[in-house]
């Protein structure tokens, strides 16, 4: 039995979120490379998604691009912003090409549904060829954000949510939740095992964009900000597990 299938078996049945979006950021896919893609970072996060994929999660990725180009925050000010973004949106197309490989090397099939049109590399995104990819068990991975400058991967991953009707909105980052401030730079600072969508927005504590946590609260779907570098974090997250913080109403 491969790692995935074993992984896929603690999993079935015990799975508290049925349906969910992955954000995952560009710098993610880096690996612990400044910038470009990594591939045992890309193998990794694969067998993750296949993983809970085979225990029966319907699941949609959304990625973002910083590895490559980060949109409107960069260091060429000659770029008017909205032609920024639409180069930051190409990039995440980059990076969900290759994750699809990745996923469908592993024997899942897995889609990439752009914001944008670009009918030779990718079907457009509309909530209903979603829906009827999920129930055919594909892996989707959401490309070109929303398809608009000045908003986020975040916003784009939140707006996703809601469209397809996820469970749960999973935020991968680098660190093992949120904290009070920078866990890197303050030894001192909090781990928040809990928060409510209010305290974010209120203390500004950089969970998400606030579009995105609006989004999330207005449509009642909690988040949960984890560390994808923990072995098998993914299927900690959708099983209900202790893991990373968890932003909602209520748990």
């Amino acid at each position: 039995m491969s790692q995935t299938d074993d992984e896929a078996d603690r999993t079935e049945a015990k799975l508290v979120y049925r349906r969910a979006v992955l954000k995952i950021s560009g710098e993610m896919l880096a690996g612990d490379q400044s910038h470009g893609l990594k591939q045992r970072t890309f193998q990794s996060i694969a067998r993750q998604i296949v993983g809970v994929r085979r225990a029966g999660a319907e699941i949609a990725i959304v990625v973002g691009g910083g590895n490559i180009f980060r949109g409107g925050r960069n260091d060429f000010p000659e770029i008017p912003q909205p032609t920024a973004d639409d180069m930051g949106m190409l990039a995440t197309v980059i990076n969900a090409l290759a994750l699809r490989e990745y996923v469908a090397a592993l024997g899942v099939p897995a889609t990439v549904l752009s914001a944008i049109e670009m009918p030779k590399i990718a079907d457009r995104f509309t909530v209903r060829h979603a829906m009827r990819l999920l129930g055919e068990g594909h892996v989707l991975i959401l490309a070109a954000g929303t398809g608009n400058p000045f908003f986020t991967t975040d916003t784009a991953a939140a707006l996703r949510a809601a469209e397809i009707g996820a469970d749960v909105l999973l935020k991968a980052t680098n660190v093992d939740g949120v904290y009070s401030d920078d866990p890197h730079r303050n030894p001192k600072a909090v781990k928040y095992s809990v928060l409510d969508y209010q305290k974010v927005v209120s203390e500004n504590l950089k969970v998400m964009d606030t579009a995105a946590v609006a989004i999330c609260r207005d449509a009642g779907i909690p988040i949960i900000v984890f560390d994808l570098r923990q072995k098998g974090s993914i299927a900690l997250a959708l099983r209900g597990k202790p893991v990373g913080t968890f932003v909602g109403g209520g748990r």
